[in-house]
């Protein structure tokens, strides 16, 4: 099985392909989100793996956006755990570290951490790319924040293990492929849809799954592009469209909704 992630090999998206699948898995490293939809949607991969929130740093708006613009399914879902490691050249000791370089949100994670170094931050594209960079440079006083996997890619030092400011620091992924999936009985749905724009229309809508016991596990607002102060509303639930309740609700959505598209049911991850 082959699976696009975005960054390099070494980032915690593959952390968490590994984890989902197992070490047999092929991964495929891809420059930034949009290369991964294109992966899959042109059978270059099998599936996609995309980090969609942060327990910490909330949503990866940029994600939600891409699920619209391209015709893949949600298949599966994925929570990481994630612990950051500080990050050196060898032999290089935790006082001579001067400057930190990460991905932006793995700053922000340890920014309580950094102001106690005293150090200089430097945003990169990638965690595990920052750890590569910092080899090729070669100075001691530079230090990356990755995961501890990336130093053993990189054949680089932990010189600080979860330096992260709070330990509740977890990431959802989806996974996204060219076919769906047969949930099973402990399952997800993933839907986008739109509304006039009037008085009462998303409580309405909130109504649909309330009045048939469906447990939403989060909903989130993105612009609605060309149309200026009205929104997409993207929405995660319990349940699979294979299922009567599940059924009626989205039924019943549809006679209101302006567009509504189901982006996938699948396997509730439960780890």
């Amino acid at each position: 099985m082959r699976v696009a992630f975005q960054g390099e090999h070494g980032a915690y998206s593959e952390a968490a392909i590994i984890e989902h699948y197992g070490e047999g898995v092929e991964s495929i490293p891809c420059e930034s989100f949009e290369v991964v939809f294109a992966s899959v949607a042109d059978g270059r991969a099998d599936l996609g793996f995309l980090p969609i929130e942060n327990s910490l740093a909330g949503s990866i708006h940029r994600n939600y956006d891409l699920l619209l613009q391209h015709d893949l399914v949600v298949v599966g879902e994925h929570s990481l755990r994630v612990s950051h490691c500080l990050i050196g050249l060898p032999g290089t000791r935790l006082e001579e570290i001067r400057t930190v370089t990460s991905h932006p949100q793995a700053l922000a994670q340890c920014e309580g951490t950094l102001k106690r170094m005293g150090v200089k931050v430097e945003p990169a594209y990638d965690t595990a790319g920052s750890v590569r960079l910092v080899r090729q440079a070669g100075e001691r006083s530079v230090a990356a924040i990755a995961a501890r996997r990336a130093a053993q890619i990189y054949e680089m030092e932990v010189l600080a293990e979860a330096i992260e400011d709070n330990p509740a620091n977890f990431t959802r992924f989806l996974i996204v492929g060219r076919q769906p999936v047969s949930p099973g009985s402990d399952a997800k749905t993933s839907i986008v849809f739109s509304l006039d724009n009037r008085p009462g229309a998303l409580y309405r809508a909130m109504s649909v799954f309330a009045l048939r016991d469906i447990d939403l596990t989060k909903i989130e607002s993105r612009p609605l592009a060309g149309k200026p102060w009205e929104y997409l509303f993207y929405i995660d639930f319990a349940g699979s469209i294979e299922e009567t309740p599940v059924k009626n609700a989205l039924a019943n959505l549809a006679e209101f909704a302006t567009f509504l598209r189901v982006l996938g049911s699948y396997p509730r991850f439960r780890g």
